[in-house]
């Protein structure tokens, strides 16, 4: 039996501080690491990440990104664009899984 795949949740991050921050927890210039809160999105991001390694339709991984922001972080409904591009990145990032 093999091991199950692990994220590299700085590639993730890198991901997703860069394209999806919806409470502005950045200063320009900043990077995730330099703040004491850089878990903040995790448990959001690693369940998209395998929403999208599981071939779940890309709308479904978006469309729960950005009901993340309107219903559990109160910000109300908006562009599509940073979620879209959140998962666009995780497709895209053939690194971000170690397999063993």
């Amino acid at each position: 039996m093999s091991a199950r795949p692990k994220i590299r949740l700085s590639r993730l991050r890198d991901i997703g501080w860069t394209h999806w921050n919806p409470i502005g927890l950045l200063e320009p210039g900043q990077n995730w690491e330099d703040i004491s809160n850089a878990d903040k999105y995790d448990g959001y991001l690693i369940l998209v990440a395998g929403m999208v390694r599981n071939d779940i339709a890309e709308e479904e991984a978006i469309e729960y990104l950005m009901t993340i922001e309107s219903e559990h972080m109160g910000l109300g409904r908006r562009s599509r664009e940073a979620a879209e591009a959140t998962i666009i990145a995780i497709q895209a990032d053939d690194q971000l899984w170690n397999n063993g």
